[in-house]
């Protein structure tokens, strides 16, 4: 195209062109996940700088300053507090079911509270996330140029754990989204090996080891056959309920909450339920307290003499967040560039496929290092077969 010559063109083609450029580059590139690990690029990007910084589970703690620094600096040029705050989530155990980031300092709390800035805290990779980079110096995974050309970056991480399923996501893209709820480690790990040795097993079969979600907040499950329904499909809603008890002590009945929904503030919801006293769409409550301390969540609520504790509990269950929906979209990635709606069995797929790539590539690559060691041992050999003669021959050669 010549210098300052301009072409006529449509305007409808080119904001169509120019907004679904936009629009993949907003899916691809920043707000969905790879099926394959699990991560979206500033997740993978975090944990593959602190892998580069030599952030061990055993290594000492470093900066989260520097570690923010070193990731904008080679991998991620985007604002300082988007990768602070995805490293944050990534540490946080009420967010994520098996946190990557083993986090020293405040990293914020259940009851909405905000990190302390990164100067003051300091991370680590944890064990889990070490497996997800296990053997990435092995040529198991592609690598493609940074923002700037100057390094290479992985496109995956090799990722010996199932992730996207282990710890979920959450993530809004130019005409979609994906909600992944947390499941169980050993849940999945079984339902993986059944699928290897059943391949033509279906999303059903894999529902008897993987049961539903398994949220760091707790909560009760609901409707097994909607459950069974929504992996099958890999849409829809599934009822969380947090965990209660009705007790009776010397100051009268008593609800106690010990667990709560996933994503929901417990501060909000405290203040939501005494909002609805003092507007009595809520009777016979006396007091809400929030008892949670070092071991754990506790919400209590004292009843007034003779109020039917069951009554205010389904009153709580209607009008606050005690009991809430999770609306599951099994929404990622298939090859890096394909955004899918997947089925519980066709994730599993997806990894099981991923890991026979990793694994392939990396016998290849220890047998030729195996190879180049061997040819080097052999010349070893053969020089000690005949270790007079090459004595005689560097003693007699006039250089090096």
């Amino acid at each position: 195209m010549d210098i300052g010559k301009i072409e006529q063109r449509e305007i409808t083609d080119e904001m169509r062109e120019s907004y679904l450029d936009y629009a993949m580059s907003v899916i691809v590139a920043r707000a969905l996940p790879d099926v394959r690990d699990g991560l979206k690029p500033v997740h993978r990007r975090i944990l593959y700088s602190m892998h580069e910084m030599g952030l061990t589970h055993g290594a000492k703690f470093r900066k989260s300053a520097a570690i923010v620094g070193d990731c904008l600096g080679k991998y991620h040029p985007h604002g300082d507090m988007a990768v602070y705050d995805s490293l944050v989530r990534m540490a946080q155990s009420f967010s994520l079911r098996y946190p990557l980031v083993d986090g020293q300092g405040n990293f914020g709390s259940i009851d909405g509270d905000s990190a302390a800035a990164p100067r003051y805290t300091e991370a680590r990779v944890t064990k889990i996330a070490e497996e997800m980079l296990r053997d990435i110096d092995k040529d198991t995974v592609n690598f493609h140029p940074n923002y700037d050309g100057t390094r290479d970056e992985p496109s995956v991480l090799p990722s010996l754990v199932p992730n996207l399923l282990l710890n979920g996501t959450i993530g809004i893209a130019v005409g979609m989204a994906t909600n992944i709820p947390p499941h169980n480690l050993t849940e999945v790990v079984d339902a993986i090996s059944h699928l290897i040795d059943h391949p033509r097993a279906n999303s059903e079969d894999m529902m008897e080891f993987i049961k539903g979600p398994d949220f760091p907040t707790g909560g009760i499950m609901f409707d097994e056959k909607e459950i069974r329904a929504t992996y099958a499909s890999g849409k829809g809603a599934i009822l969380n309920r947090g965990k209660t008890e009705i007790e009776e002590g010397q100051k009268g009945c008593q609800i106690i909450i010990t667990e709560i929904p996933y994503q929901v503030n417990k501060s909000e919801l405290i203040e939501k339920m005494a909002g609805l006293v003092t507007e009595k769409k809520i009777e016979g409550i006396r007091d809400i307290r929030d008892e949670s301390d070092k071991d754990g969540l506790r919400i209590a609520i004292d009843l007034k003499q003779g109020t039917e504790p069951q009554k205010v509990l389904n009153n709580l269950y209607t009008h606050t967040d005690i009991e809430k929906r999770f609306h599951l979209n099994m929404l990622a990635l298939v090859d890096g560039i394909q955004p899918q709606v997947l089925s519980i069995k066709e994730v599993l797929e997806e990894f099981v496929k991923h890991r026979n790539v990793v694994v392939t590539r990396r016998t290849k690559f220890d047998l030729a290092r195996a190879c180049e060691r061997i040819h080097i041992l052999e010349g070893l050999k053969k020089a000690l077969d005949h270790i007079d003669q090459i004595i005689s021959t560097i003693k007699k050669s006039e250089n090096k």
